[in-house]
């Protein structure tokens, strides 16, 4: 049936989110803990930050890092009070450190049974299993390195803050008692923006003093000013002051089964809670949905094709099969939007009435190396590296298209891991030694291992004094064997189809009525359903039945996503909106 949805429909969606979760429940696994790579200094000390999943307890984690539960409440006094709660970061003294400071709290906690401990948590996550046994896994201790300053006498007091997905200059500034204008100063900042994972040099007590007295000597009305957004799309969607089209009509197809063995249900949830508050807040805007939800359970389609007839638009459903299997039923003028999988692009050339809204990975190499074509320079050198031996996945294929069709001029270097010890030789002799000209290098290869190796050795050649400059997909951000320093070192240049920027005041809004309405965190598929929603009804509502006219010249930068359609030969869309970051000095990430 389908229903007008206002907010009385938000408390409708917190019990199925209850609902879901008991029965998720029901088939518990606990979530493997892995050791964070994000490093912060308390009460200077350099401990772990550590972002706690679902289904993690603080036994799980105390045996995964080696240190007590009773260390875990010493650093996070909140948790003890409170509890653990999915997405709270974590303060975790490095194993050895705490057993030093807190040994009187080590014997004190020999005498609580570990089931005690673990129960305190239960009320605030979801339901666990009795007991939990997990194999005890001792890490490597590391104390990440600080940057090397010029002054020998600033060594010892000078420390490094990774920034975190809260964090602004404000709270940082407040927490070391330093200025915002000194921590801009010594960082080099031209704007307030900061990214997560972005590391910061906090400023000594003398240096914060000179940049205050360096502050204090701008001229009368003279202000420090933020570097202008040069963002080529608009912010947002940007609606009439007077709709056409008052009410849209909306499906949502989606597998909202939830004792599906994939677990790929709460996704789903978090996705459709992302669509409900858009619709809420185009509400506010005067613009009305009518929404048809449709469970896709188990590759099977139950729609009602009278009705999907009157649908303006429709989102869903998830999987290339069961995109396949719309298709065949759904109305050939009825434009369907498939919402998260980046592999469903190829359906776009098969069918005139589809939009492929996560950007494909083809677009985003076909980025890279556009990027690459227009940063080169007169002198500079293209390296494209490959791994040998290895099989030529479609993922490689499209890569290696991607140069070809550049028409840049490269050099190849093919190599294994084995032979990892003799690649700085081979990089020599492909490399310019010109101070004033660049190596710029593209790994075609999505085997972490490899791409690893690859980063290691340029990094070799970097402190050899080779100017390196590093271009590869989003993909590389999520490789955990790789130190976040040496993307930094060798200026990382990255294209990726998704990317939050917490610092943007429409994200921080979204945050706190997202956390305010549900009670929880937001996730990406919160975003990309939230980004989806208000792009689309938005759009429906501005252009009424003729908005698919409208579709390429309605370029548009959402929380998440930037959206940026455009036709194939075949008469579908495609997303080519692409994110670009660089990784530069002074642990800046900036957005290009």
């Amino acid at each position: 049936m389908k229903r007008n949805v206002i907010i009385k429909v938000m408390t409708a969606l917190a019990l199925t989110m209850g609902s879901a979760a008991a029965a998720l429940g029901q088939e518990y696994q606990n979530t493997p803990v892995t050791i964070s790579k994000d490093k912060v200094r308390h009460n200077g000390e350099v401990c772990y930050s550590h972002i706690v999943k679902e289904r993690q307890t603080l036994y799980s984690i105390s045996k995964a890092y080696n240190v007590s539960i009773e260390d875990i409440y010493k650093y996070n006094p909140s948790v003890k009070e409170n509890g653990l709660k999915i997405n709270t970061i974590l303060i975790i003294p490095i194993a050895g450190e705490a057993t030093q400071t807190n040994a009187d709290v080590a014997v004190e906690m020999a005498a609580e049974p570990v089931v005690e401990a673990v129960a305190k948590t239960e009320e605030a996550q979801t339901p666990v299993a009795e007991t939990v046994s997990e194999p005890e896994v001792k890490p490597e201790v590391k104390v990440e390195p600080v940057t090397e300053p010029e002054d020998e006498d600033i060594v010892i007091k000078r420390k490094t803050h990774t920034v975190r997905w809260f964090e602004d200059l404000d709270t940082i500034a407040e927490k070391y008692g330093v200025t915002v204008e000194a921590l801009m100063e010594i960082n080099g900042l031209t704007g307030r923006k900061l990214t997560k994972r972005q590391k910061l040099i906090i400023p000594t007590e003398e240096e914060a003093a000179q940049a205050q007295a360096d502050d204090n000597g701008l001229e009368d009305g003279e202000t420090l000013l933020d570097a202008p957004d040069t963002t080529a799309v608009t912010d947002t969607l940007m609606l009439p002051e007077m709709p056409s089209k008052k009410i849209v009509d909306l499906s949502l197809m989606l597998p909202f089964n939830a004792s599906s063995a994939k677990g790929s249900s709460s996704n789903n949830i978090d996705f459709y809670s992302g669509v409900l508050l858009a619709i809420y807040e185009m509400s506010q805007n005067g613009v009305s949905t009518s929404l048809d939800t449709y469970d896709i359970a188990d590759g099977k389609i139950k729609t009602d094709l009278d009705s999907l007839k009157n649908e303006n638009v429709v989102i869903g459903p998830v999987s290339t099969g069961d995109l396949t299997r719309l298709f065949k039923t759904a109305p050939e003028d009825k434009m369907v939007v498939s919402p998260l999988d980046q592999r469903a692009e190829k359906l776009v050339y098969e069918h005139s009435n589809m939009i492929q809204a996560p950007t494909p990975y083809s677009v985003i190499y076909t980025d890279l190396m556009a990027w690459m074509k227009e940063d080169l320079q007169e002198g500079d050198r293209a390296i494209v590296v490959t791994e040998k031996g290895a099989r030529a996945t479609e993922a490689v294929q499209a890569m290696m298209a991607a140069v070809d069709s550049s028409k840049i001029e490269y050099k190849a270097l093919s190599y294994s891991i084995l032979e990892g010890r003799d690649v700085p030789e081979s990089l020599a002799w492909l490399m310019t030694e010109d101070e004033t000209a660049s190596n710029r290098v593209f790994i075609a290869s999505e085997s972490e291992a490899f791409v690893n190796d690859v980063v290691r050795n340029l990094n070799v050649m970097i402190h050899k004094k080779y100017k390196v400059v590093l271009y590869a997909p989003g993909r590389i951000r999520n490789f955990e064997t790789i130190e976040v320093d040496n993307f930094h070192n060798s200026n990382l240049h990255v294209s990726l189809g998704y990317y939050i920027d917490y610092d943007d005041a429409k994200v921080k809004e979204f945050l706190l009525k997202y956390r305010a309405l549900y009670n929880s965190e937001p996730t990406q598929f919160s975003f990309q359903g939230y980004d989806l929603a208000k792009y689309f009804i938005g759009l429906c509502s501005k252009y009424g039945e003729n908005w698919t006219q409208k579709l390429e010249s309605s370029d548009s930068k959402m929380l998440q996503s930037i959206f940026r359609f455009r036709k194939t030969e075949a008469g579908g869309y495609i997303n080519t909106g692409v994110h670009r970051l660089v990784y530069g000095e002074g642990y800046q990430i900036i957005s290009r």
